[in-house]
């Protein structure tokens, strides 16, 4: 996958990259990343001479028929583990269990700490539950990575990509092992991601909002959907007043004709 897919990205969107000192030639490692496109989990893997594992929702890999099974091959080729995001507790026990078995075989382990995609470019408060307890109980590096401008060459909802490069920049490694056997204080959790996001907010020159990714799209839903009952409302309104015209200009008319009539001999 590496050549058949890395390659001829980098060679059509020429990806600039800096920092790629930090990441280690070999052993455990967290890539926490921000994310602005569908397309991170392939540009970032591209650039890196080693395997780069993600996570990514089990749709990708049972949705039936012939589509179905293209996906599941390409998402398997290009390292991404099922994560099925039902149940009580949703994806984070699984994205934590399917990490540690990452780490523990000595490889690289890629996460988005928002959660979800960024939806208008800005940075978000990071969910502490999956990264903060895979470092401590891994005892891994994390490395904060910012992408830039992927957002730009392929929006939420696009399909074809626009050619542009983005840029990758990665920053120098974090060692939490001050916090090590404290990975069930909610606030050790929370002080190690806010820690992790401010790197990422530092690398990416990204605006810090301080709500969850997946409230923001709430938020931008509702505002949609209480916008678009505003428009259907005037459309509305509008339609009432034309046809509110119209009857009172037949009126005129009928009241003109009847007048031509009495005047008549």
């Amino acid at each position: 996958m590496k050549v058949a897919v890395g390659g001829p990205l980098k060679l059509a969107f020429r990806p600039w990259v800096e920092g790629l000192e930090h990441v280690p030639a070999e052993g455990p490692a967290i890539l926490a990343s921000n994310h602005l496109s569908f397309s991170d989990s392939f540009f970032l893997p591209a650039v890196l001479d080693r395997k780069v594992t993600f996570i990514a929702k089990a749709e990708y890999f049972t949705t039936p028929g012939i589509k179905g099974r293209m996906t599941a091959a390409f998402f398997k080729g290009v390292g991404q583990l099922p994560v099925d995001r039902s149940g009580a507790r949703g994806a984070g026990e699984a994205a934590i269990k399917s990490g540690l078995g990452v780490l523990e075989r000595g490889e690289l382990f890629g996460l988005y700490p928002e959660g979800t995609r960024s939806p208008d470019g800005r940075l978000y408060r990071g969910k502490p539950g999956g990264l903060a307890r895979v470092a401590l109980a891994s005892g891994a590096p994390v490395i904060p990575v910012a992408m830039i401008d992927t957002e730009k060459i392929q929006p939420p909802g696009k399909v074809m990509p626009k050619l542009m490069r983005p840029g990758i920049r990665i920053g120098k490694p974090l060692d939490f092992s001050r916090y090590q056997g404290m990975e069930h204080d909610r606030f050790v959790l929370r002080a190690l991601t806010d820690e992790v996001m401010y790197e990422i907010m530092r690398l990416s020159g990204q605006e810090y909002v301080d709500i969850y990714a997946t409230a923001a799209k709430r938020q931008l839903a509702e505002a949609a959907k209480t916008e678009k009952q505003a428009q259907k409302q005037a459309e509305q309104a509008r339609k009432e007043a034309e046809k509110a015209s119209e009857r009172a200009a037949a009126g005129r008319e009928a009241e003109k004709a009847a007048g031509k009539e009495r005047s008549d001999p």
